[in-house]
């Protein structure tokens, strides 16, 4: 089952200048897009959670210039001097990334990487600390502001879409914490990896708009089904809609995905799971992973058996309890890798 960073070191402690700054931050699933064809205004809105598991770890110091190690180092130095630039901080940071997300696997580590490494900066150099206002200075939440939100206080999101023109993120209209019963079961499958950047870019520039009795279906799915049964602990309620959602999406994207999902062992393994017992099931983003819901440690224990030994010792599989909170941030003494 997922297992969160220990924290040696408690937040109320006293510090000194000389600590560095510790972020863990969930992996975010997204469950599905409202509106692709922006009729009233806002186009995307989504929902999504805070994932079991894996969660990314860094770990930041003060420092006379900028280097990153560990995995997505590049990357995070590049998101480092995004920030480092906006405000004109002339001094560096030594980031070392202890965990990460996989990379273009659908579960949003370039957006848990940016916010966490400006939220990293921002606690060193005392600069704005909002997660809005983290993401608009990484350039993040340009479409989906699911991951923004998770970042920022975990659990379910409802957001209500990009307004035409807007520079701000889409806002949250809900929050919900996940019942404590239900569980998650997560498979990253070998294959494509899935889109991001330019080339997702490209693919949503190519994509037709939807009918618009298909988009009032999800936003009904959403708001009479979904929620109420998400208040109420109604797990079969919750995965019967979340799976029609999944499935509603997944012929929006299928002209630049290739299917409903992503072609190959994630659109197998998410057949599978429903007949393996699985209230919910669906792709996070562009995939590969593949997510199912289920109640309790067992049958998430079983159901997580099933699909390793379906994927026969390729890909990874994470199960457990949804993450209820977002990114933690403390202090502490360095560890002996970075402060080397």
């Amino acid at each position: 089952m997922a297992q969160r960073f220990a924290d040696p070191h408690p937040p109320t402690a006293p510090h000194s200048a000389s600590d560095a700054v510790f972020v863990e931050a969930p992996a975010r699933l997204h469950f599905g897009m409202l509106d692709l064809r922006g009729a009233l205004g806002r186009k995307f809105g989504g929902i999504g959670a805070a994932a079991p598991s894996p969660s990314l770890v860094l770990e930041a110091q003060t420092a006379p210039t900028l280097h990153a190690d560990g995995p997505a180092a590049s990357r995070a130095a590049q998101f480092a001097r995004r920030v480092l630039g906006h405000y004109g901080i002339e001094q560096g940071a030594h980031i070392r990334i202890h965990a990460a997300i996989p990379a273009h696997s659908g579960l949003g580590s370039g957006t848990q990487l940016a916010l966490a490494v400006a939220r990293a900066l921002a606690e060193l150099y005392a600069l704005p600390s909002d997660t809005e206002t983290l993401a608009r200075v990484t350039g993040r939440a340009k479409r989906s502001a699911i991951g923004t939100w998770i970042f920022a206080e975990g659990g379910f999101v409802l957001e209500g879409g990009r307004r035409r023109g807007s520079q701000h993120a889409a806002p949250r209209l809900a929050r919900f914490a996940m019942p404590d019963t239900w569980r998650c079961v997560i498979a990253i499958p070998p294959g494509k990896a899935g889109m991001s950047g330019e080339v997702e870019s490209a693919a949503f520039t190519h994509l037709p708009p939807p009918p618009e009795r298909s988009v009032m279906r999800v936003s009904h799915l959403v708001l009479m089904a979904l929620l109420p049964a998400l208040a109420e602990g109604d797990l079969a309620t919750f995965g019967r809609a979340l799976t029609e959602i999944q499935c509603i999406n997944g012929r929006w994207f299928a002209p630049v995905q290739g299917g409903a999902f992503s072609p190959g062992a994630s659109t197998t393994l998410i057949e599978r799971m429903t007949d393996w017992g699985a209230a919910g099931v669906g792709q996070s983003s562009w995939g590969p992973a593949v997510y199912g819901i289920v109640a309790g440690d067992e049958a998430a224990s079983k159901l997580a058996n099933l699909i390793r030994d379906d994927l026969a010792g390729t890909g990874v599989v994470y199960a457990g309890p949804f993450a209820n909170s977002g990114a933690r941030i403390w202090r502490g003494p360095p560890s002996r890798a970075a402060a080397g």
